[in-house]
């Protein structure tokens, strides 16, 4: 479905520093995630204690994504309670499983599917992540996906939809153009070396996605 809302929102994800998360926030960044707890090797990963520590010192009104590849429900909601975020987009999980996470938790529910599986997901997620999955249905691949198959289930669907995998400064404004999703997010695609965020890169992305702003450097709100 088409969103009333055109402005199409951005997560910055793969963050491991407050530098880092406190550059997509000040460029502008709907959502900033933070990967912990996942069974693939990846220099994305913080530990939940960093995780918590940069989720608590997001500033307000940004949104802040743990992404995780819990074993089940039980310890998807573990990490929940350690890290605390707002949404947690979990990969891994059969539908029933998302579906028993989001009525045990008041985070946002997010599922990590592709084109091809994503209506099994609809019901039971608050959005869908749409990415390029391995082949344990970790995200993160780097690699894009067929636009047009994501815009035919983005036009299907009801629920919203983030566009991942493979998107960088120099294709995600056709990649809105084509999918127009809910939402796009981005990890490798803004980085200079692995797990380390490109402050030109990260600010060209939102400015071709069209949220670029320029907002204060972040103070930290603990007393």
């Amino acid at each position: 479905m088409t969103h009333s809302d055109s402005r199409t929102r951005v997560k910055i994800c793969g963050l491991t520093t407050a530098a880092d998360r406190d550059l997509a926030v000040t460029a502008g960044a709907d959502a900033v995630g933070f990967i912990s707890g996942v069974s693939v090797d990846t220099p994305r990963e913080i530990s939940a204690e960093t995780a918590a520590t940069l989720v608590e010192t997001t500033p307000p009104f940004v949104s802040t994504v743990l992404v995780t590849m819990p074993d089940d429900v039980s310890d998807a909601l573990e990490r929940i309670d350690r890290v605390g975020p707002d949404a947690v987009q979990v990969h891994g999980l059969s539908p029933s499983a998302v579906a028993a996470l989001a009525g045990e938790t008041d985070a946002a529910v997010l599922a990590a599917v592709t084109a091809a599986n994503s209506p099994d997901y609809e019901s039971v997620a608050d959005a869908l992540v749409v990415d390029s999955l391995d082949d344990d249905g970790a995200g993160g691949t780097g690699e894009t996906h067929d636009w047009e198959r994501a815009r035919d289930r983005v036009e299907a669907l009801d629920s919203p939809v983030v566009l991942a995998g493979g998107l960088t400064p120099d294709n995600v404004g056709a990649a809105i153009e084509t999918v127009a999703p809910y939402g796009v997010d981005v990890a490798s695609g803004v980085e200079r070396s692995s797990g380390h965020k490109d402050p030109a890169a990260v600010r060209s992305f939102l400015g071709r996605a069209g949220t670029r702003t320029d907002r204060p450097e972040p103070t930290d709100p603990t007393p």
